[in-house]
């Protein structure tokens, strides 16, 4: 199955820069038809009622860059506080011993390696908007203010990774569909590790996901405006697979039901979908990855694996600033 989302896609198509909001290409797939449009005129497939539902996370500052006592450049990225000033993260560089001290500007740490993770300790309070960098994928080689990585939805930090698919919206696409009727309703989820890992086989996933819980809130005005617009026949739809996963964590037989907490949901194809989500809005992902698998099963594995063929011989854009997709029930 993952295999099968293996789809090799050219250097030269991974965008490296954020699109201007609104003017990316966006392809409609309704059944088994393709169209190709652009993202402001998504209103075209919408009509009044429809509930977008969107993520509110905020991605927090996480990257770090620092020096070593010899010169030697060391990338951090903070995963979770553990308490005070210790935080468990990733690190890319040259780390030879268990403890390596080092300084990111007149901040001093140690990191503790810890199997294939580390623990990092600093010395003080870490102000993350004074040190830290917006914490970009590594596919993408230059660095973006952190501004140009929020959605314009984003509101709760937590996240560390944004969640793309809401990156295409501007405040005037929104205020047009406000004014074709179209609701939009605000989720959280804030996102996790997973979404940097790369498995291979749903095994590893799982146990991944239930590793790496991510946290989520769906609110009662939430839930009662998704179901009351399902019961009248209008369209729910999902913008990015981090909506998906919230709404699917709390739904049963078609309807969703307020809560918070921890989510360990992967989802597969072979997956049945429990929440009233008739369409899903999301970028074009990387090959295997859970994102991917998710929106294979929604979609069926082979429509996904054509319309990826299809972008990659339109030279669609791909992945966090890349171009989007409509996937219509």
């Amino acid at each position: 199955m993952i295999e099968e989302l293996d789809i090799k896609v050219p250097k030269e198509l991974i965008a490296q820069e954020p699109r201007e909001r609104g003017n990316s290409r966006l392809m409609v797939i309704v059944g088994d038809r393709i169209y190709h449009k652009r993202f402001y005129e998504i209103d075209e497939f919408l009509e009044s009622g429809d509930v977008i539902v969107v993520n509110n996370s905020k991605v927090i500052p996480a990257k770090l860059v620092g020096r070593k006592r010899t010169g030697g450049k060391v990338e951090i990225l903070l995963i979770k506080r553990i308490e005070n000033n210790i935080w468990r993260c990733l690190a890319r560089g040259k780390l030879k011993r268990d403890v390596e001290e080092i300084y990111i500007n007149d901040i001093r740490a140690k990191i503790f390696r810890k199997n294939s993770e580390f623990l990092i300790e600093f010395d003080r309070e870490i102000n993350l908007y004074k040190y830290g960098k917006a914490p970009l994928p590594p596919y993408i080689k230059r660095d973006v203010p952190i501004e140009k990585y929020q959605t314009i939805f984003a509101k709760v930090e937590g996240s560390l990774a944004c969640p793309t698919a809401g990156l295409h919206f501007s405040k005037e696409i929104v205020e047009k569909l406000k004014r074709k009727g179209v609701r939009f309703v605000e989720i959280t989820l804030h996102v996790g590790l997973p979404t940097f890992k790369i498995m291979n086989s749903i095994e590893e996933y799982k146990k991944l996901f239930e590793k790496e819980a991510e946290y989520f809130e769906v609110s009662e005005e939430a839930a009662k405006t998704i179901n009351e617009a399902s019961k009248e026949g209008k369209r729910i739809i999902a913008v990015g697979t981090t909506s998906v996963k919230a709404l699917e964590s709390c739904s049963k037989n078609g309807l969703v039901y307020p809560m918070k907490g921890y989510s360990s949901l992967f989802i597969s194809p072979g997956y049945r979908f429990k929440s009233p989500i008739n369409a899903i809005l999301t970028n074009f992902h990387l090959p295997k990855s859970s994102n991917i698998l998710l929106v294979a099963a929604f979609a069926g594995i082979d429509i996904i694996k054509r319309a990826y063929l299809e972008a990659i011989r339109n030279k669609y854009l791909f992945y966090s600033f890349g171009d989007a997709m409509l996937i219509l029930k």
